[in-house]
């Protein structure tokens, strides 16, 4: 339990110590939005973790998305931005990144970098993103983006998710914002001992599956919710 509570507090102190560069002025006039989202969409959809709940009341969605949107970044559907592709529900970004149990000190690898939103709330409460955008202009996007906001410890490639990041392997944790139709041996073979992966599973029916590997590297599957994903593309 000590560990636990221990492990909680850092993650808290390093969530709170890298908000106060980062976060949103109250004055910006999305600050009212941006609260009613995270207590109305999220909070009371169950979702508890300190660091997820900190960050999203203080990252300003709306510079991820087209200013077309910019009045609709806070409510509880995906918007699009561009290139056939679309940032998340709110909640689902909140809900993937809890079951991840971050405490601060993880590698993560992102599949889909998308806007940058994702990714942004991952450099929130982990230690290192590494983040792969199919898509280049939004890869580019997204990249000069998160440079702008201060995220040092979020890394952005270009490239096809299928294969990873190897040289960056093995991974805590990994979490796929696209859906393949099953899940890629080659981001199973990333996880760390001990790690979880979170991704949407299918094609026109979609599952959300948690995807463990214990300490001697057995791999265990759960089924948790139904979803709808824009599908997971190869490169060329």
């Amino acid at each position: 339990m000590k560990k636990v509570l221990f492990l909680s507090l850092v993650c808290i102190l390093n969530c709170e110590g890298k908000m106060s560069q980062r976060q949103a002025p109250q004055s910006d006039g999305y600050f009212e939005r941006r609260q009613k989202m995270v207590e109305q969409q999220i909070v009371a959809r169950g979702v508890s973790d300190e660091c997820v709940i900190a960050a999203m009341r203080s990252l300003p969605r709306e510079r991820f998305v087209p200013s077309a949107y910019s009045d609709r970044a806070y409510e509880d559907y995906p918007l699009p931005i561009g290139h056939n592709q679309t940032i998340s529900q709110p909640y689902i970004v909140a809900y993937m990144t809890e079951l991840l149990q971050l405490d601060g000190a993880e590698k993560v690898l992102e599949i889909g970098t998308g806007s940058g939103y994702q990714a942004a709330v991952l450099g929130e409460c982990a230690a290192a993103v590494y983040s792969i955008e199919i898509v280049t202009p939004l890869c580019n996007e997204s990249r000069e983006l998160l440079a702008d906001l201060g995220y040092e410890n979020v890394h952005v490639r270009c490239g096809d998710g299928y294969d990873g990041w190897p040289e960056e392997a093995p991974f805590d944790a990994i979490i796929v914002t696209a859906a393949p139709v099953s899940v890629p041996q080659k981001l199973i073979e990333q996880l760390a001992n001990n790690g979880r992966m979170i991704v949407p599973v299918g094609r026109f029916v979609q599952n959300l599956m948690l995807i463990t590997k214990d300490e001697s590297g057995r791999i265990a599957e759960e089924k948790l919710i139904a979803v709808r994903f824009v599908p997971m593309t190869r490169g060329d």
